[in-house]
């Protein structure tokens, strides 16, 4: 029995010992993944230029994480503007090296399922088409130019946002790149049909000058699809919307939504625009762009603002700029706190009531719900419904919504100050 219990313990030891060693093998990919956009060949060893995925669980799982290597490097580096791209996977050591029982995951296989054929393997071969990055010109129709002061460079720095489609020669395989970038920051991403023709793509480039010449960089997209509405009219709806990283915070995604809307806004078979399942950071971008479009509308002036939400401002934003009633609500919301003086008891009683007396909405569904549910359901039932249902953390939820929103539409009401 001594001599079992003995075996008993060497094995669990042998077990654990194993599974520590294995587990340095296991790599976060978030991490691992580095990506790039090179315009000069020494931004290849500049860690600066170098970021990272907010998310890669659509490849690689909901844990994030590959097994079989320590010290991963999955590189995938794009040139600015063609965004032909650099696919190497490098790594001090593997699995399959030490433990003859284990397998390592294979990544090369996983990356290979988004990245389209034609990539580069060899660096120097990479970077020997920088040279050919001049000849790169944005596809189809220049809409709109602006310029972003660079405190860096010390000068402003000029962008341009384009409409284009897939009979732009070269676009198709200039978006099979660019849609790979998807895959890594947006949370639920997917490809989309590029031969269904009601898809629009709307692309915003930076000027930049290199050895005298004038070169451009990919900064970020949108696409969007055409809906059909009975009897002539269409529903544009945002599918995708991306700035990449080493572009965020400068403005562009304000700019390029405002520039689309515009596009859509002069077209008169548009009924409005809206988005496919919106993030919260676009629903904040959509509030101060579509707040900023509305402000000079005569029926959101103050006076008219502290009167209440208006079939009028339904009527004014739809036709004169394409917003449905449900954003016209949210612009007459953020309007309305900029008018009002929250110091002011009776001024800050009433925006509470005019904003919670929509919010209660939902709440009030839920006990039409329930007035159905006595009619129905078993005593042990309706009591299980109700316990769910309790008004006390309605008014609690309801207080949490309210001050949550208002600060959000603080941040848009400062935002649009500083614009």
């Amino acid at each position: 029995m001594a001599g079992f219990g003995a075996v008993e313990k060497f094995l669990v030891e042998y077990k654990s010992a194993m599974e520590k060693k294995l587990a340095e093998y296991k790599c976060n990919t978030n991490e691992a993944i580095q990506l790039k956009l090179v315009r000069f060949a020494e931004d290849i060893d500049n860690d600066s230029t170098t970021f990272n995925p907010e998310y890669s669980h659509q490849i690689f799982g909901d844990d994030e994480t590959v097994f079989g290597y320590k010290g991963l490097k999955i590189i995938l580096y794009y040139n600015a503007g063609n965004l032909s791209t650099l696919f190497r996977i490098e790594y001090a050591s593997k699995v399959s090296e030490n433990f003859d029982c284990v397998e390592a995951d294979d990544v090369e296989s996983k990356i290979r399922e988004i990245i389209p054929p034609g990539f580069y393997t060899n660096t120097d071969d990479f970077v020997s088409l920088l040279e050919k990055e001049v000849n790169f010109k944005p596809f189809g129709t220049l809409l709109h130019t602006y310029s972003v002061h660079n405190k860096e460079a010390g000068e402003n720095i000029t962008y341009e946002i384009y409409k284009a489609d897939m009979t732009c020669t070269g676009f198709r395989e200039y978006h099979e790149r660019l849609q790979t970038f998807l895959m890594w920051f947006i949370e639920t991403a997917s490809f989309i049909d590029v031969d269904d023709e009601r898809w629009n793509y709307f692309l915003v480039f930076e000027k930049y000058n290199k050895d005298g010449a004038t070169l451009f960089a990919t900064v970020g997209y949108m696409t969007v699809y055409n809906y059909y509405v009975y009897p002539d009219k269409t529903r544009p709806r945002v599918s995708q919307m991306l700035i990449l990283p080493p572009f965020q915070g400068e403005g562009h995604g304000a700019q390029l939504f405002e520039t689309v809307h515009r596009y859509y806004i002069s077209s008169p078979i548009v009924l409005d625009i809206t988005a496919e399942d919106p993030s919260e950071n676009y629903v904040k971008l959509r509030d101060f762009v579509l707040v900023k479009l509305c402000q000079d509308l005569p029926c959101f002036s103050p006076d008219k603002l502290m009167q209440g939400f208006s079939q009028d401002m339904v009527t004014e934003a739809q036709q004169k700029l394409k917003i449905n009633k449900q954003h016209a609500r949210r612009v007459y919301e953020i309007l309305r706190l900029r008018v009002t003086d929250m110091g002011d008891a009776e001024q800050s009683r009433g925006y509470r009531l005019d904003i919670k007396r929509r919010l209660i909405g939902p709440y009030k569904k839920k006990q039409r719900d329930l007035a159905k549910m006595r009619r129905c359901l078993r005593p042990e039932e309706l009591t299980n419904q109700m316990n769910q249902i309790d008004i006390s953390m309605q008014h609690e939820q309801l207080e949490e919504s309210f001050q949550q929103l208002v600060s959000d539409y603080r941040r848009i009401i400062e935002r649009l100050a500083q614009a």
